[in-house]
């Protein structure tokens, strides 16, 4: 019998640097936060280093850097100023990602099709770092083929879609057939990526529900969670937030299999 294997969780704490912003402090600190989430089983840290550094700021990727004992992801935009940076501090990943000053949170996936040739030109430029390159995407065929033919070695694929619509309270039929249609793709996509060699991951809006039937799709390898954990943090802990966390990844893996 194969021995089960969940999938690995990338803890985003980028929100602990939101709540420190929020009033000048040097606390609470995401560098400490990083560390509880390893101690409780994470896999990966990530953390966004936004042009307007409203959270994660140089300092805190600099000391992940120093710290991090399994593996750190940096998301970033496709500037010159962030590949800078990640030649500098040189992550185990960098997932690329649209950024704009004005959203609340990334709002959906790169679009890899429309910017190609900049794209696999800027990748070209961060492979002297010795990072894996993710890209951010949403669940579509073109952006997938697009994703390969850049040069990625992973695609993440975009939830938000999917957990938006499974938030929906209407319980009828036609609602349980769009959450059906949204899962479909998140299906499809990574089946299509898994069979271009591609390394398929997830994430954005994933909470400890609707991560159960995503996490039942057995070849998305990694999961990159954040604000969930961070607000389920506050009522039980972070140690314990991870561990649920886990154990929600764990029994969708299950369940799907």
């Amino acid at each position: 019998m194969a021995e089960f294997k969940r999938p690995r969780l990338g803890v985003n704490v980028d929100h602990v640097a939101t709540l420190r912003q929020a009033r000048g402090t040097i606390y609470p600190d995401p560098v400490s936060a990083a560390a509880v989430a390893e101690l409780a089983g994470a896999d990966q840290i990530t953390v966004h280093l936004r042009e307007d550094r409203r959270h994660i700021q140089d300092r805190d990727v600099d000391l992940l850097r120093q710290t991090v004992t399994t593996k750190l992801n940096l998301e970033m935009g496709a500037t010159q100023e962030m590949a800078a940076i990640a030649l500098r501090v040189r992550p185990d990943m960098i997932t690329l990602v649209p950024e704009k000053r004005e959203e609340r949170t990334t709002e959906g996936g790169l679009d890899i099709v429309g910017n190609q040739q900049a794209l696999k030109a800027y990748i070209e430029g961060l492979r002297a770092s010795g990072a894996m390159i993710s890209l951010f995407i949403d669940p579509n065929a073109q952006q997938v083929q697009a994703s390969l033919d850049v040069g990625a070695d992973i695609i993440e694929l975009h939830t938000g879609d999917y957990c938006e619509t499974a938030a929906g309270f209407d319980s009828s039929r036609s609602h349980a057939e769009h959450v059906e249609l949204e899962l479909e793709k998140l299906v499809d996509m990574t089946a299509l990526g898994a069979s271009l060699g591609l390394i398929v991951a997830a994430g954005h809006g994933l909470d400890y529900k609707n991560v159960l039937a995503v996490a039942g799709i057995a070849q998305i390898e990694e999961f990159n969670i954040g604000h969930s954990i961070i607000a389920r943090s506050v009522f039980v802990g972070l140690d314990q937030a991870v561990r649920e966390m886990i154990t929600a990844l764990e029994l969708g893996r299950t369940y799907g299999s």
